[in-house]
């Protein structure tokens, strides 16, 4: 797309009809980011937006000061498949310490949805809280998130505390119906709400470390021979981590309902972006057209004017209060981990963007076969 037919479409985009779910006059991160169709803001040697961008919905922002770069119906409410794990992992993954164990029920495991994509969490066998994270993270696995839920005082508490966690973050279009993302009538999220779980998950030093991971050793079964706890490896299903130069994380998705979906977070030369693409024309591209509109924000650093940006956690900004009590129903087990306090919704500079990027990634590839959903 050259910088004459960007413009155009910006005027075409201007008396089409809102392919958002807000009101025009209130859209979230700015008004621009309410009209359907492509929203840039070229300057004088910028360059052209990606060819053969198919994505319904698709938005690239600059993490460290929010400027939203460019964007395709941002506010859209599409269904997310697993790029909600974010929000799941941004409302739990605070509460519990990485090193807890927690003796896995039967009835944990139960009612996870046809064709869900599994880690392999046995039931009747203990797990350390942090290699559930990397189940959930690296494998999509609905059964860890559902052991993980049980542990926050069951799914509806679960979904309960995700939909007020994305209230905070303002994230308007998102409606939590199942803490996994697994298909669910209403359920829905947006290009512009991904990008906000994102960027708030980023700020804890856990999230970051468990979505940049691109392998694990992960418990098994008992083995009948030696009566010893077996292990296997697992991958992340992210296919960009490890081949896109800077790439950090963050999640990948896919239902039939949903189709593709995506959001990753790249740095390079003190610069971190963010992207988010959700249903492109066919699955594979998802991942296309992610790392070439990162090309494109990279290389369009200083040559575009914002078209929005990307609001503030509206509880990192209010008056400081004492710790809540634990949540009903979660037990002993629900522990404040230190992390917690790194998981703030000011605004990180760029060289603590750059640091956190670099110390993240610990495991290195291994690829595994891909799931029906996650």
């Amino acid at each position: 797309m050259s910088v004459a037919s960007a413009m155009s479409g910006l005027a075409l985009a201007a008396t089409a009809p809102a392919a958002s779910a807000q009101d025009s006059t209130t859209v979230v991160g700015g008004e621009r980011l309410g009209r359907p169709d492509v929203q840039v803001a070229p300057l004088a040697g910028a360059p052209a937006l990606p060819a053969e961008l198919t994505g319904r919905s698709w938005l690239v922002a600059d993490a460290g000061t929010g400027e939203v770069l460019a964007a395709r119906n941002a506010h859209m409410p599409l269904p997310p498949a697993s790029t909600l794990k974010m929000l799941f992992a941004d409302t739990v993954l605070p509460k519990f310490d990485r090193s807890l164990e927690h003796q896995v029920t039967p009835a944990e495991l139960a009612n996870l949805g046809v064709g869900s994509s599994l880690v392999g969490v046995k039931e009747n066998l203990p797990y350390r809280v942090e290699d559930l994270w990397r189940g959930v993270f690296l494998s999509s696995g609905n059964d860890a998130v559902h052991v993980l839920a049980n542990m926050n005082g069951g799914i509806q508490q679960t979904v309960a505390e995700m939909q007020a966690r994305a209230q905070s973050l303002q994230a308007r279009d998102t409606k939590v119906v199942s803490p996994d993302g697994y298909d669910m009538d209403g359920q829905v999220t947006s290009a512009y709400d991904l990008t906000l779980f994102a960027r708030a998950g980023l700020r804890n030093a856990d999230f970051r470390s468990y979505c940049s991971t691109r392998t694990a050793v992960f418990p098994g079964g008992v083995d009948t021979l030696t009566g010893r706890r077996t292990t296997f490896d697992i991958a992340n299903t992210d296919r960009l981590l490890g081949k896109y130069p800077g790439l950090i994380g963050v999640k990948n998705g896919y239902t039939t309902n949903a189709g593709a979906t995506f959001t990753g977070a790249a740095e390079r030369g003190g610069r971190t972006l963010l992207v988010t693409v959700m249903h492109p024309e066919a699955q594979g591209r998802v991942y296309d057209e992610a790392a070439s509109l990162l090309d494109w924000g990279f290389a369009a650093a200083g040559k575009v004017q914002p078209v929005g940006v990307l609001v503030e956690d509206m509880a990192a900004t209010a008056s400081p209060s004492a710790p809540s009590a634990p949540a009903a129903g979660s037990g002993p087990t629900a522990v404040v981990q230190p992390h917690a306090a790194e998981h703030s919704g000011h605004d990180l500079g760029l060289a603590a963007w750059t640091a956190a990027a670099l110390g993240a990634g610990r495991d290195r590839t291994l690829v595994r076969g891909s799931r029906t959903r996650h």
